[in-house]
């Protein structure tokens, strides 16, 4: 028998995307009058087709109202029994879509889907429980959808509410839950009704730090099983500690397949929103980039001269444009180098402070340690994806920068 227990063969899924026609208000005297004119325009229009061959005159139709848009292309892939497989990708790359058509909740457009096993899916917040329904009634119904009998579900039953930390309102409708409570009854109920396939879309993104950790754990031990976990999340610390396989999706596309650490290596290198090329000054280009342990900030120059340190200077703000930091050679107490250099590279590597998720902003000093030739100010925008596991904790709430401290306690 084969291990493959999922396969995935051109797999596509396309939407229809409706334009708002935008436009003027109009008076009722002019809806009248353009309601009374169509009839004439239409057969205008007819007319002028009919003397073009059945062509329609340039610039004689109206706007289209829609257009297809394909929110996955092409994908294929197969995963066997045991994997655990980290799917990951910017937004709007097609990872939730794929998960909808692999837990049977959208119908693909194009292609095949082969699935051999239970299949307990964890997608966004509302999906999968009925909202009147109290949380034990959930987990009965989700049993029976999976395919388990009563005395099947009810013997996991006390092990799932342990789990979800719900007892005291286990028979309160889910509506009334908090997207906390929610996700953890959602969870324990996919990951303990004893799935085959185990599809999880971005568990981390809400709950506690102490939830999360349990999250994993458990995921951990549902592939121990030889169960096949398909874990979507932007966590790239989780994907890199719970899977061994990642695969990349870029525009409804797969643009890598293979070993998590080179898949993850692929995301991160394009985070890079944005580089900037100059046509005057020594300095011809900078960018910035999140590696797998910080942040890089690289640039290329050419002096006319040499000079004893082309000093690059930066300061990263949050989105609002209020600084967080910023470092220059000299701050790093390098005041020169060996050898004067005319033309060349350089890169700083950020080991710390670390930022949080967001979108961050970065201006740029550049010169030759005496005079800055080049200043410009927010350069850069650029997205950072965390790779501490930092749970709830906000930028809002905490700040963008994330603190490691060693503590000391004495009675």
């Amino acid at each position: 028998m084969s291990d493959v227990v999922i396969s995935v063969e051109g797999l596509g899924k396309k939407y229809r995307i409706r334009h708002a026609r935008v436009g003027r208000y109009r008076t009722f005297r002019e809806a009248l009058a353009q309601g009374a004119g169509r009839p004439f325009r239409a057969l205008r229009r007819a007319l002028g087709a009919r003397s073009l061959g059945g062509e329609t005159p340039a610039g004689g139709g109206e706007r289209p109202s829609s257009e297809d848009f394909w929110a996955l292309e092409d994908v294929g892939f197969e995963v066997r029994r045991g994997d655990v497989v980290g799917i990951i990708g910017r937004n709007g790359a097609g990872k939730s879509t794929l998960l909808k058509i692999l837990s049977r909740i959208t119908e693909p457009t194009a292609g095949r889907v082969r699935l051999r096993g239970r299949v307990g899916s964890l997608l966004e917040v509302g999906t999968g429980f009925h909202p009147e329904l109290s949380g034990r009634e959930n987990i009965f119904m989700n049993g029976a959808i999976l395919g388990m009998t009563r005395a099947e579900i009810t013997r996991k039953f006390d092990e799932i509410v342990a789990f979800a930390e719900i007892e005291k309102f286990l028979d309160t409708p889910v509506k009334r839950y908090s997207s906390g409570m929610y996700v953890r009854l959602a969870f324990a109920v996919a990951a303990h009704l004893d799935p085959e396939i185990l599809l999880v879309d971005e568990v981390l993104a809400v709950g506690d730090v102490q939830f999360q950790q349990k999250c994993l754990g458990k995921m951990s031990e549902v592939s121990r099983r030889g169960r096949t976990v398909l874990f979507v999340s932007h966590n790239m610390a989780a994907v890199n500690a719970l899977c061994a396989r990642g695969i990349l999706l870029s525009r409804g596309r797969v643009a890598e397949d293979g070993p998590v650490s080179g898949v993850v290596a692929a995301y991160l290198a394009d985070s890079v929103k944005d580089r900037v090329n100059l046509e005057t000054g020594p300095l011809k280009w900078v960018a910035a980039r999140q590696t797998m342990t910080g942040l890089e900030i690289s640039a290329e120059y050419a002096f006319d001269r040499p000079v004893s340190l082309p000093c690059l200077g930066f300061v990263i703000s949050d989105h609002y444009g209020n600084p967080i930091f910023g470092c220059n050679p000299k701050m790093s107490h390098i005041h020169s180098l060996e050898n004067p250099v005319s033309a060349g590279s350089v890169t700083a590597s950020i080991r710390s402070p670390e930022l949080r998720n967001g979108t961050y902003r970065m201006s740029i000093w550049f010169g030759d340690g005496k005079v800055n030739s080049v200043v410009i100010r927010d350069c850069l925008t650029f997205d950072v994806t965390n790779l501490a596991e930092t749970g709830n904790h906000s930028a809002a709430v905490n700040g963008p920068v994330i603190a490691r401290c060693e503590w000391d306690f004495s009675g």
